[in-house]
């Protein structure tokens, strides 16, 4: 089994970092250079629009999600804030805190800066996926809309496609179970278990049924709690990453400049070992970003398809506020907390350390820390923030694979896989699923690339709409 894990990190480690066994192979990683030529890309051929439509964009989601609420012969199932806070449920999770805390101690500091490139490139990403989700979305006999990836490259690109569109669909259901599922829950599991000495079936029994209790009606319902919980919990957030900042105002010059020196090497000793640490923060900051905001991993156009919209335009604006809400907002602010908080954090040679990301500790437990060494209650606040974070990208990445499953064996799959879905939900809580973490940026390529490559080869369509709409001349 431990060749396996070996093999699987190799890949990976092939895949985004261009290593393999640990040592340098490639100089430029085959989906560093896809998730980012993609985004600059249509950053270029758009003209900048994600940067220079981010406000009006959020004046859209206001106006066309009051106008949606309102028209009952509007096109769609949920609102265009309720199809955002669906997609921002799987987008805000636990990338924001374990996968920053990992992005950092793995890659540097400079991961954050590639993160945010990844975040911007990504908005343009995310409108193109989003927009084209939209224009080729379909509504099935049941009134249903069912609308992403899979549709866009079915309806977009034709018949000789449709074995990407499987690719993608396969794709999607192996991130839901590895990424949107079982080590969400596990997740929830084990910081109760922690925190308040909750055993894991009981909170296993517990997510369960409240993610019954919301999937089963599907996307309505979904969409519906997503409105209103997304948003609460990550205001909630970060005003107290907001506050923690206050109280150590004194670092947080510092912690940014570490971010911008870590992120070029300049903080090395030079030479190799300075070009290794800019691959790592590379690597680690591309690949967490995209575990993150998700930008053009396929997986939040599924939940834009379903928006009551007739304009494929605005709702690619409001979806590209996800990348920026989700990483340009709350990564940063975690990783300020994590680079700014000082205390005493256990080091590698068994003595004490300044920083919690040159500790011994790892994932959430860095994020933890620092929150309880900051603030009262601190580390209680993380587990409920993470458990809340999980618990909605649970919601959100169930429809994303109900979708999928929907595309390839028909719309009769959508209720029994529901129930299957909370089953996996329970055993996720129970499991020790350390080697389901490895797969994680696996499952994340295997969306990414086939729908990097279709929206690459709709990006005409996508800038015909944006020229018709009058964004771009």
């Amino acid at each position: 089994m431990e060749s396996f894990y070996t093999g699987v990190d190799n890949v990976s480690g092939f895949i985004w970092g261009g290593t393999w066994n640990g040592e340098v192979v490639l100089q430029v990683a085959p989906m560093v250079v896809l998730l980012l030529g993609t985004g600059l890309f249509f950053m270029i051929r758009l003209k900048g629009l994600p940067i220079r439509r981010l406000i009006p964009a959020f004046v859209n989601l206001f106006t066309g999600s009051r106008k949606a609420s309102i028209d009952p012969d509007a096109k769609g199932e949920i609102t265009p804030w309720n199809a955002l806070s669906t997609a921002l449920s799987g987008q805000v999770g636990t990338g924001n805190l374990a996968g920053v805390a990992t992005a950092i101690t793995l890659g540097g500091p400079g991961a954050i800066f590639w993160m945010w490139i990844t975040a911007i490139f990504g908005m343009a990403a995310a409108f193109a996926e989003s927009s084209l989700a939209v224009k080729y979305r379909e509504t099935h006999p049941d009134g249903h809309i069912h609308g992403g990836p899979m549709f866009y490259i079915k309806n977009g690109l034709g018949k000789k496609w449709v074995w990407l569109a499987v690719f993608f669909a396969v794709g999607t259901i192996f991130s839901a179970i590895v990424t949107g599922n079982m080590t969400q829950a596990n997740s929830i599991a084990t910081a109760a278990e922690a925190a308040a000495g909750i055993p894991t079936w009981i909170s296993g029994v517990v997510i369960a049924v409240l993610a019954f209790i919301v999937i089963i009606g599907g996307i309505k319902s979904i969409g519906n709690v997503a409105g209103k919980v997304v948003p609460a919990m990550a205001l909630g957030y970060i005003v107290v990453a907001i506050i923690m900042l206050i109280i150590n105002a004194e670092h947080v010059p510092a912690a940014f400049m570490q971010i911008f020196t870590y992120a070029f090497g300049l903080e090395q000793a030079g030479g190799g070992v300075a070009g290794y640490a800019v691959l790592q923060a590379v690597r680690f900051g591309v690949a967490r970003g995209l575990f993150s905001n998700e930008a053009g991993q396929g997986s939040t156009a599924i939940a834009h398809a379903a928006a009551k919209t007739d304009d494929p335009v605005r709702q690619g604006e409001i979806a590209m506020l996800g990348s920026f809400i989700d990483t340009i907002v709350i990564c940063t602010m975690t990783a300020l907390v994590i680079l700014s908080v000082q205390g005493q954090f256990p080091g590698a040679d068994g003595g004490m350390v300044d920083y919690a990301w040159q500790s011994t500790l790892q994932g959430a437990q860095v994020t933890t820390a620092v929150f309880s060494q900051g603030m009262p209650f601190g580390g209680i606040f993380i587990a409920v923030a993470l458990g809340l974070f999980a618990f909605t990208t649970i919601l959100g990445w169930a429809y994303y694979m109900e979708q999928a499953a929907t595309y390839l064996f028909g719309d009769w799959i959508a209720k029994p896989l529901r129930f299957v879905w909370v089953v996996m939900v329970f055993i996720g809580a129970l499991q020790e699923i350390d080697f389901i973490w490895k797969f994680g940026d696996l499952a994340n390529a295997s969306m990414a690339f086939p729908n990097l490559i279709a929206i690459l080869l709709l990006s005409p369509v996508v800038v015909a709409m944006a020229r018709e709409k009058g964004r771009i001349k």
